[in-house]
């Protein structure tokens, strides 16, 4: 879960520390570094590191090698360290500090675009502490002006960024121009956020009443102290979503430079931002090009290779006879433009820049760009898919991993009560789309094409996941899809489930063989859920019964209650269990021939003895065997 932070290092001044972040370096999260006399204390492992002398001189040494540093230090030691390192806040790493007792995981420095911010909340949660999150945007639940673009790949352009996201922190009136890019960061802003979503740029020069102005777009604009504008002094500022597919078309050998002048001049010619190029086009038969592949290399940008057949079928409005009749196609750069952008976009691409042919003097061979826009950006990350269990609902009872998981994700995909339930591990900026209970193959769908496009998706499902959850169906849905097992990535966290958690409150019902049968036939016929409880009520399985009652299915329960008395004592042990550690828990204990007095509904787990489970006090206990007899009267 720690991966968009690698290389992650954490120094600890005492054994007592590095034990207190053993969590995060022995999974290999971090590397934790310590003073050589307690290193020697602890075993050896991949991911703890000694050194010698002071750790200010060391802490130099490590600075520039790492992404993030975790410091196991009180904050007025940690400001007084890193203070000679520090340059810029666009480049500074992320400063977290994890106080002595462990119970608090403070962002300090790089909040917003170092990330110190969402290492905190992961942290934190990993390690069962509460996360310290002090910049302004975090106490008014809004996303970072200078982060808000970062899960969706957008590269961020020139502007007073500083002077932007103050006057969001002060609430004043920030417009807000997108012309491009995911907009799914707008739907959980708080009420009060301050964003002014502009329609177009002339209907804002009639508006003076804001106190900053930002872009999101393809465009690259420039900002002169003074403009046109009635009011030319206020802080601007502009992202670039990755949208931009530039196709191109070279004569062997043509050279990096050869070929980067050309895409920075296609782009000029449009007033285009290079920030905003997603990715290179090209014919298949120029995938070995060397300066090609050079240029790629050195910007990080994917290379997207079609096959003449491919690319003639594409129409472009500038074909050429002379290229048809060298490489089998009429088009290269304008066609593969088109092409990539299209798999992007739902609708017809049109191009920004038509093919230009640009030589350069000094350099050997010619090259042909050409731009289209796609209609979603290109994230440049590899999706994630969580599959998270919660528990029954209350905070304590989500693992610190699940919780991590939910706190660091970029999207929770969940049913509306469920994520409720967790609303105070969700951070400002976070993406949630909830669905009706009856939708969970559009769930299952929604979290998978998220990730496939890159974003970190968690998906929440009360108890534990795999039980009666949405791992199995998401799992299933991917396999549909011809999923390759690796992208994208999927982790499951588990989660307490429903049966443990009700058994909980009662007592130890489980403590022999046992086993959960779900009374819902939206998926499973009838007949075999008949089947399986009378072969159930047979065996002497305690049986747990999910979803054993709906405001429209009601008789099922009773069913189930007929078949166990048909094996079972009328006066058999029975607890029904009412959302299990919420608020409004409710704990009926009963027997089997009074089974449907209880108040029972799809909330509630119903808990069937066995001949041997007995109330004891108010507790409900299965012997397992320990004081003698095999646990149970056969």
């Amino acid at each position: 879960m720690l991966q968009s932070f690698q290389p992650l290092a954490a120094i600890a001044p005492t054994l007592s520390m590095a034990q207190r972040l053993q969590p995060l370096w022995e999974t290999g999260a971090v590397t934790l570094w310590m003073p050589q006399t307690i290193a020697d204390q602890l075993p050896q492992h991949d991911h703890l590191r000694g050194y010698e002398g002071s750790l200010r001189s060391h802490l130099a040494q490590l600075w520039p090698d790492y992404q993030g540093f975790i410091f196991g230090y009180a904050t007025g030691a940690t400001v007084r360290l890193i203070a000679p390192l520090l340059q810029d806040k666009a480049t500074d790493p992320a400063i977290v500090v994890l106080e002595g007792t462990g119970k608090f995981v403070i962002s300090l420095c790089g909040g917003h675009q170092g990330g110190a911010d969402r290492l905190t909340w992961a942290i934190a949660h990993q390690l069962g502490a509460t996360p310290v999150l002090t910049g302004g945007a975090n106490e008014l639940a809004l996303p970072g002006i200078d982060v808000l673009g970062v899960p969706f790949g957008w590269q961020k352009g020139s502007g007073d960024w500083t002077g932007v996201s103050a006057a969001a922190a002060r609430l004043e009136p920030v417009e807000v121009f997108q012309e491009a890019g995911s907009t799914l960061w707008q739907q959980r802003l708080p009420d009060s956020h301050p964003f002014r979503f502009g329609a177009s740029e002339v209907d804002a020069q009639e508006s003076t009443a804001i106190a900053a102005r930002l872009w999101i777009s393809p465009i690259q604009r420039k900002f002169a102290p003074e403009s046109d504008y009635p009011k030319a002094d206020y802080p601007k500022a502009q992202w670039h979503p990755r949208v931009l597919w530039v196709g191109i078309g070279c004569e062997r050998g043509s050279s990096r430079r050869l070929i980067e002048a050309a895409v920075e001049q296609a782009c000029r010619s449009q007033h285009l931002a290079m920030g905003a190029i997603a990715g290179i086009a090209t014919l298949d038969l120029k995938a070995d090009e060397v300066g090609l592949l050079e240029w790629c290399g050195d910007r990080q940008l994917p290379l997207r290779c079609a096959t003449a057949e491919v690319l003639r079928s594409i129409p472009v409005p500038n074909p050429s006879a002379v290229v048809e009749a060298e490489v089998g196609t009429p088009s290269v750069s304008e066609a593969a433009a088109i092409w990539v952008a299209q798999q992007m976009s739902s609708d017809p691409v049109e191009l920004r820049v038509s093919k230009q042919i640009v030589r350069l003097p000094d350099e050997p061979g010619a090259v042909t760009v050409a731009i289209a826009q796609a209609d979603r950006e290109y994230t440049g990350r590899d999706g994630q898919l969580w599959l998270v269990g919660t528990g029954p609902g209350q905070l304590s009872q989500i693992t610190p991993a699940a919780q991590a998981a939910i706190a660091q994700a970029d999207v929770i995909v969940g049913y509306q009560l469920y994520v409720d339930l967790i609303s105070a591990l969700l951070r400002p900026g976070q993406i949630v789309e909830a669905l009706p209970i009856t939708q969970e193959r559009q769930r299952a769908e929604r979290a998978i094409e998220l990730a496939q496009w890159g974003l970190t998706v968690a998906v929440i499902s009360s108890g534990d996941c795999g039980i009666y959850g949405m791992a199995g169906l998401v799992l299933e849905q991917l396999q549909v899809q011809n999923w390759d097992g690796k992208t994208p990535a999927v982790q499951v966290f588990p989660g307490i489930s429903a049966l443990q958690s009700a058994a909980s409150r009662v007592g130890a019902p489980l403590m022999h063989d046992f086993c959960a049968i779900s009374l819902s036939d939206l998926l499973t016929p009838w007949p075999v859920i008949e089947k399986r409880l009378i072969a159930a009520a047979q065996a002497d399985f305690v049986v747990a019964l999910y979803n054993p009652r709906s405001q429209t299915r009601t008789e099922q329960i009773a069913i189930a209650q007929k078949i166990f008395l048909q094996h079972r004592s009328p006066e058999t042990p029975v607890a029904t269990v009412r959302s299990a550690y919420r608020p409004d828990e409710h704990i009926t204990q009963t027997t089997l021939a009074q089974l449907l007095e209880a108040p029972i509904d799809m909330l509630t787990t119903v808990l069937i003895g066995n001949q041997s489970t007995r109330f004891h006090q108010n507790w409900m206990i299965t012997p397992r065997g320990y004081l003698g007899g095999v646990g149970s009267r056969e």
